[in-house]
């Protein structure tokens, strides 16, 4: 595994929507983003500073990219 760089949910939300993925709608403290094209979502928590890295990690795999391009995109 890649080293994961330290990122905000507004670093990771902007890569989503470089992705093609939509704001789906809000779940208290998590925004749910969507892609049409494969019928992927992914959960994105709002309310921490940082997003741990097991998480970011699970996010980066929903989006369907690896952890090199995910840090081109940031």
């Amino acid at each position: 595994m890649s080293f994961l760089p330290i990122v905000k949910p507004r670093d990771v939300i902007r890569v989503a929507l470089k992705l093609g993925f939509v704001f789906d709608r809000q779940s208290g403290s998590h925004a749910i983003y969507y892609r049409e094209k494969d019928k992927k979502r992914i959960v994105i928590p709002i309310h921490p500073r940082e997003i741990k890295k097991k998480t970011l990690h699970g996010i980066i795999k929903d989006m369907g990219i690896d952890v090199e391009e995910f840090k081109k995109l940031l």
